[in-house]
């Protein structure tokens, strides 16, 4: 082993405002804020996500990749169309995509994600 996985960072244009959306997504509490970084976990000292505000920011496209989506998150939920409700309610929109078993969205700035169920 190199090193341990310390965080996954994401490009933005309002740091705060997307940081808020994957808190109430992922269940995540802020540990940093400093305007134009902020970073939500489980605890401070755990790996955690970032977002970085980058001016000029130009989402993803979905499903086409004039703008590729770089990388996106799975999030198991018990039941696909509650969590569906859920995320749509903070913010999130139905993107093309899907089955039997995920449904694809996007977060407030345009990361595509997925809900999953196993």
């Amino acid at each position: 082993m190199i090193g341990k996985w310390h965080g996954l960072i994401i490009d933005c244009p309002d740091p705060s405002s997307l940081a808020s959306f994957y808190e109430e997504l992922l269940g995540m509490v802020r540990v940093q804020d400093d305007g134009d970084w902020v970073v939500i976990g489980d605890a401070p000292d755990r790996p955690g996500v970032a977002f970085q505000q980058v001016e000029g920011f130009r989402p993803p496209t979905w499903p086409t990749q004039e703008a590729p989506q770089q990388m996106h998150f799975d999030v198991r939920v018990a039941d696909l169309d509650a969590g569906e409700a859920a995320a749509l309610k903070i913010g999130a929109k139905r993107l093309d995509g899907g089955g039997e078993t995920y449904r694809v969205f996007a977060d407030p700035v345009g990361h595509p994600f997925c809900l999953v169920t196993m």
